[in-house]
């Protein structure tokens, strides 16, 4: 077949594939076109999921008569300028509108702030319409109607009307959480109406449009992040490690006020929350990314839901430090959804919740430890457990750990008759332990509230967070291979591998050049016991060549460390007196990430005093 140019209604449909997956694509699109013009008001209505209708209808600044042809014209457009690196606005390709209008009918009915009257042209599976006049207030009304009747394949790939009008939601929340001053409102036959109120574009205006999109017990458990780098500024907020979700679905990440889905900031936040959640619960976030526009690319895809950074290395260590210091600063806080759930549990008639199994949700010390696989270390014989080495590098003082003394415990009965605690501890956090239930909660009272704390899995975050101190404040100790391991790489991985031999070599690893495209291993870390050389150089390489960072090596220190603490922590069933209970509970309060447990539980819930007598009806 001879070569030829495209007609140009096959050429926008060709960029339809790409702008174009679906409706709420559509409608992206073209409420980013409405922000551009300086809307404060922008109303969507859909029909049958989008695909029989999308109306938005907006009161920004509108679009002459005389440019209507121009606006569905391909590769034209009002917001760029000569630099294709200067880009400050949301729409910039010139390429949604002619591409809608070669897949569906399109009409654009708009009207400037001097404009005498309103005009209006459509475009139907790629055919113009003149210009005419038309009735209209400032601002732009585009329709679209049976979207993708031009190309009827595409309907096939379409899900059901829930589904995509749920899509289309989401879209409108993730734009709307970064135009806090903009009122949005959503509504169509096939779904309720969702309404946006306008706020402002001040920190508490935006965190009042986040409640708007995530619920009212998002900021009440959440973290303000502010931090500067380079030029890199990043704000936001972060839920506390115990709120939490199953998916990454209300993870929001902004660049220049750009919704984006980036691969390298949604690794950087799990790397952040690493050491505080298990890998099936995911954070709640809202961060948002201020840099020159010169330094990140938004040209990669048609979509522009995709960036690049000219240094990945900088914002990933951005990320993973605000949000890391961030927590750190916290303090301890519960998150108050383990109170609502503790207040309903409590409720009359509620039904019982029985928890099979140990109370800790373990399995017993010997068989969780074979069962992990790490060789060359026995708990119940090793001169290093926890407990017994008094934490000699960042642990529990000498105080602290007499009274975990196993040798000095009393029973329930003895504590029960205990003094009233001093007034100093009823003012801490967690207040002053006042009983042991079940050989696992212990009660506390603090001036305003109930506190119950397991403490398994509270002594397992002290445990671990000491030894994680104590494993990277030194270099960690290594063995030597009998015979090198000699692992074969493309060359650019080997080269990769060799530049960070240095911070390898830190945590244990000792790697070096093995002529072209092959290194040596020649040390391993003590910790890892028998390891796969071969996997873990691999997943090595494959790391830095993402994100150029040795993560991973430390995440199986640190795994091994978390395994350690929770088999070397204060076991379910002992009894503990009131000495010790309390020193757990100041223990607590100055540990970062005490809220959770190594395996992302809550360690304690806090119940307030006025939840207390509504129970009891004296509210």
């Amino acid at each position: 077949m001879p070569i030829r140019q495209l007609s140009e209604t096959m050429i926008n449909q060709i960029a339809a594939g790409e702008v174009i997956e679906r409706p709420a694509s559509v409608v992206k699109e073209l409420v980013e076109n409405a922000l551009d013009a300086g809307a404060a008001r922008i109303e969507i209505v859909t029909a049958g999921g989008g695909l029989n209708l999308i109306r938005v209808t907006d009161d920004g600044s509108g679009i002459p008569e005389k440019e209507l042809a121009l606006a569905i014209a391909r590769h034209c457009t009002s917001k760029l300028a000569d630099d294709i690196h200067d880009i400050r606005s949301l729409g910039f390709r010139g390429e949604a509108l002619p591409s809608i209008g070669s897949v569906a009918r399109l009409s654009i009915r708009s009207r400037t702030a001097n404009g005498d009257s309103a005009a209006e042209i459509g475009i139907e599976g790629g055919r113009v319409s003149t210009v005419k006049p038309a009735a209209a207030n400032r601002g732009t009304t585009v329709e679209v109607r049976d979207l993708f009747f031009a190309t009827p394949a595409r309907l096939k790939f379409m899900k059901g009307e829930r589904a995509e009008s749920s899509a289309t939601s989401d879209v409108i929340k993730r734009i709307a959480i970064a135009f806090p001053a903009v009122r949005f409102t959503l509504a169509g036959s096939d779904r309720s109406t969702l309404e946006l109120p306008a706020t402002d574009d001040s920190p508490e205006g935006r965190l009042r449009r986040v409640a708007q999109v995530m619920g009212a017990d998002f900021p009440a458990n959440a973290i303000a992040i502010d931090a500067m780098r380079d030029g890199v500024h990043l704000a936001g907020h972060v839920s506390i490690p115990s709120f939490s979700r199953a998916n990454a679905l209300q993870q929001y990440a902004y660049v220049n006020g750009r919704p984006v889905r980036d691969k390298l900031i949604a690794g950087a936040i799990r790397g952040a929350f690493a050491d505080v959640l298990p890998r099936d619960r995911h954070a709640v976030t809202v961060l948002f990314l201020t840099l020159d526009p010169a330094i990140v690319d938004v040209n990669v895809h048609p979509a522009k839901a995709d960036v690049r950074f000219r240094d990945p290395g900088l914002v990933r260590g951005l990320i993973v430090g605000a949000i890391r210091e961030a927590l750190a600063n916290a303090g301890i806080r519960a998150a108050t959804s383990g109170a609502a759930g503790m207040m309903a549990a409590f409720r009359p008639g509620a039904a019982s919740y029985a928890h099979p199994g140990p109370a800790n949700g373990h399995r017993s010390y010997e068989a969780a430890y074979r069962a992990s696989g790490f060789a060359g270390f026995d708990p119940s014989r090793s001169s290093q457990r926890p407990l017994d080495a008094g934490f000699a590098n960042g642990g529990f003082g000498e105080n602290d750990q007499a009274a975990f003394d196993a040798g000095s415990l009393h029973s329930a009965d003895a504590r029960a008759g205990q003094d009233e605690a001093a007034e100093t501890l009823l003012g801490m956090a967690l207040g002053a332990a006042r009983a042991q239930v079940h050989e696992n909660y212990i009660v506390a009272q603090t001036r305003d509230s109930l506190v119950i704390v397991d403490q398994h899995a509270a002594h397992e975050r002290l445990v671990y967070e000491a030894l994680k101190n104590a494993l990277h404040s030194r270099a960690v100790p290594s063995q030597m291979l009998l015979l090198p391991e000699i692992v074969d790489l493309p060359e650019e991985d080997a080269e990769r591998l060799a530049l960070h031999s240095e911070t390898l070599a830190r945590f244990g690893l000792a790697v070096e050049r093995f002529g072209p495209g092959a290194v040596a291993v020649r040390e391993t870390p003590s910790m890892l016991g028998e390891t796969n050389v071969q996997q873990l150089v691999r997943d090595l390489a494959d790391e830095i060549a993402d994100n150029d960072t040795v993560d991973t090596l430390k995440e199986r220190l640190d795994k091994i460390a978390a395994t350690m603490a929770c088999h070397g922590s204060v076991r379910s069933g002992r009894l503990l007196k009131p000495e010790e209970m309390n020193a757990l509970l100041r223990q607590m309060e100055v540990t970062p990430g005490a809220g959770t447990c190594n395996h992302g539980r809550p360690t304690y819930i806090e119940l307030r005093l006025a939840d207390i007598e509504r129970l009891f009806g004296r509210r």
